[in-house]
Parts: structure tokens; C-alpha cells; sequence
């Protein structure tokens, strides 16, 4: 169905979430109504941030809010729906619509697959009441659910409308862009080159995607790389594990504006670790690339600063090509933790592939390298 005549029926006027590519339609007919409206349309740090953000609307306006999310994030909103919007506890209204993923006998990528299969029962764990959108779902089968819904919310309870792939539609193509001049996939090849035999731990989406790829062109093994295909925000964390246990070898951390923001907080416990062969690449381009280029609040942040008040040793942050190999080359050759932002212009090739190798695969012949070091 169409985007706008599906928010018609739901009746509300606040949406907060994380995008996701299945809620594309939804996500660009929010930013072409309301772009980033404090009153209307916040994108949030992480799910759980934006259940949050729903439910202070809520105590404040008395009126119901929506959260968008692709259903990776139902982990990051299982603590505060159930401890603190449930109705034993304070009873506070919210809609979720959720892009699934991984949805049984459909075809998806590995990171998607258990996590589709239970998306359901998640919701029902949480005595979240849900409905399916799939194609072929009328406007009016649609408003009469939206008419239970409305009982089901009047208890103080949440609902949610889980949306298969196709489901929301909207003709309008929105187009995201930042100022920035230099590319992701050509920054991760001269970190590649100047790593050399390192560790990369490398982030969520078509960052990971990239370095397999010129892994490929090159004829590399894959074996000093650790490609986080989920878990959207962590890479910086299992980098600090593998850190901290690998102490003879460089790591080095290749994540993104939406990830850092994500989980910011392992920043502060990476600082305070300490591990003076680790180095936090931070590749920003100040958007949600990935799931379709929605923009994260990273172009209006500063990371030198947040990672300096983290305590990082040795901070700096770049946009052009002369400097990051300049960087790269001081990094390299420092025995302290340090960070590098990096500005990135938005966009990919289109014909960029994905990992021919198995998360399996990519582990074993990883952990290979790592423990024989």
C-alpha cells in the first residue's frame, strides 16, 4: 500500500526510529514531509533510544508516537518495553513498524536469518500485539486492524505492523548527498595498504561489503580480516577484545558515523582499556548509507573531541586523500590508542557484491591467523 495513505491511518503525527531498507518508502515520505523536525521526526541514536524518546512524547503530549526500525533492533527494545512501557508497569502506548528481514523461506543474508525467524515471537515475548503487511494487504483490511489496534493502545499496551518486503510503497525517489569529496571503498583500500598483515575488524553493511571485495580484486586472503556482517554498533567492542588479547599486533577498527553512534558509550570503555595497538578508523559520511542514505546527526558532532574525552591517545580527522594517507602512516607507526575520523562522501558502486565466504568461514580462517600469531 501507499506510504502516505498507510500513515493516514494510523492517526499520529511523531515518528522516531532507526532506518531500514525494507521501510524505505516509509523512511523517505518521513524526510520529504518532515525532514529532521524536533516536533514530528527524530532519527534515532539506537532503537531502544528512540522507545525511549516515544514514551517522553507520550508523558508529555498524551498522544500515541510511532517507532520505525528494521527488526535487527527488536534487541535493542526488549528492556524498555518490557520494564518500562509495559502496561504492569506504566501503561505507555506505542506503535512500532518494524521492516522484517530474514522473513522464513525468503532468500536473505546470513546476519538476517535467525533473526527473521524469530521476529514474531519476540513480539509476542514482549506482549506486543502485531499485525503483517505484506503486498498484497488492502488499505482496508489495514484501518480495521488500526481499529483493534486503538482498543489494544487505550490499555496502555503497544502494537506493532510488521512489514514484508514491497509492502509500503512511495513514488517519489528522495536523494541524500553530503558536501564531502572522497570515497568509502578507495579510503578502505589505502587502509588496506597500509595495514598490511594488521587486524581489521571492520563494520555493519558496505563498509565489510568493500573490503571484501578489494580483498578479491587484490588477490588478499581474507584472513587478517573479521567482517561484522550484524550486530550494528559492536564492531568497535570486538575489536577491544581482540586487542587486548592480541597485544604484539595492530587492530584496527574500521566503523561508521551510524554504528559509533549506536553504542557510544564502548568509546569510553575502549579509552579506558587503553590498548595501545588499537586504532579506531571512523569512516563518516553522516548517513544510514547502507540502508538507503537517511542522515545520522554526525555532520553536527565531533568525534576528535568525543574520542579526546575518552580518553584516546592520538586523535585526528580528515577529508581529503594527501592527508589520510598522511594519517595513516603516523598511525601506523604509533604505539598508542588512537582515532581517525575520516569524511566521506555518500554513495557505492552499484554493482558492488557481497561476501562470497560464509560468517563461518570468515571466523575459522580469522581465528587461524590470530591464534597462531
Amino acid at each position: 500500500m501507499e506510504v502516505d495513505r498507510f500513515i493516514d491511518i494510523l492517526e499520529t503525527d511523531f515518528y522516531t526510529g532507526v532506518p531500514d531498507s525494507q521501510l524505505k518508502g516509509l523512511c523517505d515520505f518521513l524526510m520529504e514531509k518532515y525532514g529532521i523536525n524536533q516536533k514530528h521526526h527524530i532519527i534515532a541514536a539506537n532503537e531502544g533510544n528512540s522507545v525511549a524518546l516515544a514514551a517522553g512524547y507520550f508523558l508529555a503530549t498524551g498522544r500515541i508516537p510511532v517507532v520505525y526500525m528494521q527488526n535487527s533492533g527488536e534487541g535493542n527494545i526488549i528492556n524498555p518495553v518490557a520494564s518500562l512501557l509495559n502496561n504492569n508497569i506504566y501503561a505507555i502506548p506505542e506503535i512500532f513498524i518494524i521492516g522484517w528481514r530474514g522473513e522464513p523461506n525468503v532468500h536473505d543474508e546470513p546476519q538476517h536469518i535467525f533473526q527473521g525467524r524469530i521476529t514474531l515471537k519476540l513480539l509476542s515475548d514482549i506482549d506486543v500485539d502485531y499485525f503483517v503487511l505484506t503486498k498484497d494487504t488492502t488499505d482496508e483490511e489495514v484501518a480495521n486492524q488500526m481499529l483493534i489496534f486503538k482498543k489494544v493502545l487505550e490499555q496502555g499496551k503497544s502494537v506493532a505492523f510488521v512489514v514484508k518486503k514491497g509492502a509500503l510503497t512511495y513514488s517519489k525517489k528522495t536523494v541524500y548527498k553530503n558536501n564531502n569529496t572522497i570515497f568509502r571503498e578507495e579510503v578502505i583500500k589505502h587502509i588496506t595498504d597500509c595495514a598490511k598483515d594488521d587486524l581489521i575488524i571492520s563494520t555493519t553493511g558496505k563498509a565489510s561489503r568493500e573490503l571484501f571485495e578489494i580483498r578479491e580484486k587484490n588477490k588478499q586472503s581474507h584472513k587478517y580480516d573479521f567482517l561484522t556482517v550484524g550486530s550494528m554498533g559492536h564492531c568497535s567492542s570486538i575489536a577491544l577484545g581482540i586487542a587486548l588479547n592480541t597485544p604484539t599486533k595492530k587492530i584496527w577498527c574500521i566503523d561508521g558515523d551510524g554504528a559509533v553512534l549506536m553504542h557510544m558509550g564502548a568509546m569510553a570503555i575502549i579509552g579506558n582499556s587503553n590498548p595501545d595497538n588499537f586504532i579506531h578508523i571512523i569512516i563518516n559520511n553522516a548517513a544510514h548509507e547502507t540502508v538507503g542514505g537517511m542522515p545520522t546527526v554526525a555532520d553536527s558532532i565531533n568525534f576528535a573531541e568525543i574520542a579526546r574525552g575518552c580518553g584516546y591517545k592520538y586523535i585526528a580527522s580528515v577529508d581529503n586523500y594527501d592527508d589520510l594517507d598522511k594519517e595513516l602512516k603516523i598511525i601506523k607507526n604509533k604505539n598508542v590508542l588512537s582515532a581517525l575520523e575520516i569524511k566521506c562522501k555518500l554513495g557505492s558502486r552499484q554493482d558492488l557484491g557481497r561476501p562470497t565466504t560464509t560468517p563461518i568461514e570468515n571466523k575459522k580462517l580469522f581465528m587461524q591467523i590470530v591464534r597462531n600469531q
